[in-house]
C-alpha cells in the first residue's frame, strides 16, 4: 500500500502498524526522547538514593567525629541526619519506591511508543492458537508486552539502581554522604507525613512482637554462633572471636566473679612501721595497697607506692600515715562490672573494696581486672608467668586449687562461661561449686560428675577444699 505523506510528517514520525485495527499510528520521536531522558534521570536518582543508604549507615564514629570538626553545611546536614536514623531510613525507602514506580511507568510508555503491538501480534496469535484459546490473542499480547517491560526494568534497577551504587558507596561513602546530605534533608521534610506513619507502624509491630515473644533480642548462644560465622577463622580471627564473646558477656559478669579474694589481698596494717611498708611494696610489686585498722573489715584508705618515693631514705619511725588517701570506693559483690567500669571512669580511681551485705570486706577489684575480662590477661614486668596456679597432667586432666575462680576454669578448660550455671548457685570458685553439689565438705577421693566433667577432691581439711582434679570425659 502506497502512502502519500508530506516529507515533514515523515521526518517527525515513526510509522507503526496497529495489528488490532489495521490502522496506522504515528509517534512523535521528540516525545520518545523526552521519556528516555526522564528514564535516565530517574535511574540516576534511584542510584543516588540507594547508594546514600549504604553511605550514611556505614559511617564510623571516627568519621562522625571528623565531621564535627568541619564547619560546612554538608557536614552539619550529615550530623543532623545522624540524630534521626529511623526517619532517614524511612525517607530513603519512600523516595526509592516512588522513583522505582516512576521508572516502571516510564519504561512501559517507552516500550509502547517505540514498539507498539506489532512485535507481539504474530507471537500472541500463535500462542492463542496453540493453547486452545486459553487466553485471547489480545491478552497474550499484553502479557508479552508487560513481560518485556518487567524483565528490562528489573535488570536496569538491579544493576544500575542497587548493585553498582551500593558498591560505589562502600568505597566512597564520605563523598556520597556529603553529596546527598542536603537533598536528603529536603526529602525528610517533604516525606515527613509518610515517614512518621511508617515509624509509628514499625514501632507498633515491634511492641506487638515483644509482647508475644517476650523480647526481640537474640540469645547468648545465637550471638556466639553469629560471631563465629562472621569472623575469619584463623589465628587472628580466634582472638577476635574471644574478645567479641567477652564483650557480649561483659554486662552479665558480677564483681564477685573476678575480684581478688581477701585471703589473697596484700594489705598494710596501720601499726606497721615505715620499713615494713617499704618491704611489702617491694615484695608485692603493687602500685596500690589497702590500709586497714585492727582487721581487714575496717579499711581506712589506700597507700600509693609512688607517694613513698620522696621518703625512701627515711627511718622506720617515719610517720607515713599522712600519705594514705581516704577516698575509697566500696562496691557490693553483686554489682556488674560494666557499671563498675563507669564508676572507675567517673571517679578516676583504679581500685575498689568489695563488700558483702553486712559490710564485711570480701576482697578488692581493680580496673585491670575488669579490662582483662575483655582483652584477656594483661602481663607486665611484675606479673608471674603463671597467674592461675594449676597443673595440666595431660590434655584431659587438670589439678586446680580450690580457691581458683570459675572464670579462670572456663578460660583454661576452654568452655562456655555459663557451662556450670545450672549448678553453681552462689559459688564463684571450684571449691564453692563442689560445696553446692555436695552440700557439705566432702572427703578425699570423693567424685562428682556433671555433664562431660568429673570432679575429684584430692586434698581437703576441716574448713575447706584445697585441691580438685578435673577430668574431661
Amino acid at each position: 500500500m502506497d502512502l502519500d505523506l508530506p516529507s515533514s510528517l515523515i521526518d517527525r514520525t515513526f510509522i507503526l502498524l496497529n495489528s488490532q485495527s489495521g490502522a496506522l499510528e504515528t509517534v512523535d520521536p521528540g516525545l520518545l526522547v523526552i521519556y528516555s531522558l526522564l528514564l535516565v534521570v530517574l535511574i540516576i536518582g534511584s542510584a543516588l538514593v540507594s547508594g546514600s543508604e549504604v553511605a550514611f549507615f556505614s559511617l564510623s564514629h571516627n568519621e562522625f567525629a571528623q565531621l564535627e570538626q568541619e564547619e560546612g553545611r554538608r557536614a552539619k546536614a550529615i550530623l543532623k541526619l545522624k540524630e534521626i536514623p529511623r526517619t532517614l531510613l524511612a525517607t530513603i525507602l519512600i523516595a526509592n519506591n516512588f522513583i522505582n514506580i516512576a521508572i516502571v511507568l516510564i519504561s512501559d510508555l517507552i516500550v509502547e511508543l517505540s514498539l507498539g503491538d506489532t512485535p507481539f501480534t504474530q507471537a500472541s496469535a500463535w500462542l492463542s492458537t496453540n493453547t486452545n484459546g486459553l487466553l485471547s490473542a489480545e491478552t497474550w499480547s499484553n502479557v508479552l508486552s508487560n513481560s518485556v517491560t518487567i524483565v528490562g526494568v528489573t535488570f536496569i534497577l538491579v544493576l544500575f539502581g542497587e548493585i553498582t551504587p551500593k558498591v560505589y558507596a562502600q568505597v566512597n561513602k564520605m563523598q556520597l554522604a556529603k553529596f546527598m546530605a542536603q537533598p536528603l534533608v529536603f526529602m525528610v521534610k517533604i516525606f515527613k507525613p509518610l515517614s512518621s506513619f511508617l515509624e509509628r507502624g514499625s514501632s507498633l509491630i515491634e511492641r506487638r512482637l515483644e509482647a508475644r515473644t517476650g523480647a526481640l533480642s537474640p540469645s547468648r548462644e545465637e550471638i556466639d554462633r553469629a560471631i563465629e560465622l562472621t569472623v575469619v577463622d584463623d589465628m587472628t580471627g580466634n582472638s577476635e572471636i574471644d574478645i567479641l564473646k567477652r564483650i557480649v558477656a561483659f554486662g552479665d559478669v558480677s564483681i564477685k566473679q573476678i575480684m581478688t579474694a581477701r585471703v589473697d589481698v596484700i594489705a598494710i596494717d596501720v601499726k606497721s612501721n615505715f620499713h615494713e611498708i617499704l618491704d611489702s611494696v617491694r615484695e608485692s610489686g603493687y602500685s596500690r595497697l589497702p590500709v586497714f585498722e585492727e582487721d581487714f573489715d575496717k579499711i581506712t584508705g589506700i597507700l600509693y607506692a609512688k607517694d613513698l618515693l620522696p621518703y625512701l631514705e627515711e627511718g622506720p619511725d617515719f610517720d607515713w600515715h599522712h600519705l594514705v588517701r581516704d577516698n575509697l570506693i566500696f562496691a557490693p559483690e553483686a554489682k556488674k562490672i560494666n557499671i563498675m567500669l563507669k564508676e572507675f571512669q567517673s571517679s578516676r580511681m583504679h581500685l575498689a573494696i568489695v563488700v558483702d551485705e553486712y559490710g564485711g570486706t570480701l576482697g578488692i577489684i581493680t580496673l585491670e581486672d575488669i579490662l582483662e575480662e575483655v582483652i584477656g590477661d594483661i602481663k607486665d614486668e611484675f606479673d608471674d608467668e603463671i597467674e592461675v596456679v594449676y597443673q595440666k597432667l595431660d590434655k584431659n586432666n587438670f589439678i586446680f586449687e580450690g580457691k581458683t575462680l570459675l572464670n579462670d576454669i572456663y578460660k583454661i578448660l576452654e568452655i562456655d562461661s555459663n557451662y556450670f550455671e545450672s549448678i553453681r548457685g552462689e559459688a564463684d570458685s571450684i571449691a564453692g561449686l563442689i560445696l553446692e553439689i555436695a552440700k557439705t565438705i566432702p572427703t578425699i577421693n570423693t567424685e562428682f560428675r556433671f555433664r562431660s566433667f568429673v570432679f575429684k577432691v584430692i586434698s581437703v581439711d576441716k574448713k575447706r577444699i584445697k585441691e580438685v582434679k578435673i577430668t574431661k570425659l
